[in-house]
């Protein structure tokens, strides 16, 4: 018997693939616990209409992480940070610190968690952060460390 899988079946296969599966196996384990749909040419143009969806988000969701690393190549976000004598700073500045002056300066809501940062930056002066958009897009922000 054909069956789409609606979940992801271990030894079997993954959500929305169609499997080939004992009759006995589909009605005793995978419909009770919704896990398939048997294979008929509703349940078939349904996953089609399913799948070419979930594309279209995904070029839109791809095209606007490309419009937003556009966007950051030029933008710079300041940060202010305490200094001692001799320009040694206190503290370091973080990707929270750099995610939440981006929301006030910029007006953008970046994931601090998606900021590739080696180490905290100690320095004053300008570097660059890179941003995880898109498992395909990386942009680079540029943040200011200025004394306070």
């Amino acid at each position: 018997m054909k069956v789409i899988l609606l979940e992801d079946v271990k030894a079997l296969g993954k959500k929305g693939e169609i499997v080939n599966v004992s009759d006995g196996y589909a009605h005793n384990l995978l419909f009770p616990k919704k896990l398939a749909n048997e294979a008929t040419a509703r349940n078939l143009n349904e996953l089609r209409l399913r799948q070419a969806n979930e594309e279209k988000m995904a070029a839109e969701n791809l095209a606007e992480a490309r419009k937003l690393a556009e966007e950051l190549e030029n933008k710079t976000v300041t940060v202010s940070i305490k200094v001692g004598s001799g320009g040694r700073a206190f503290g370091s500045v973080s990707s929270k610190e750099i995610a939440d002056a981006a929301k006030e300066q910029l007006g953008l809501e970046l994931d601090r968690k998606k900021m590739i940062m080696d180490a905290p930056l100690k320095e004053l002066g300008i570097s660059e952060v890179g941003l995880r958009l898109h498992p395909k897009v990386t942009a680079r922000l540029k943040v200011e460390v200025k004394e306070a």
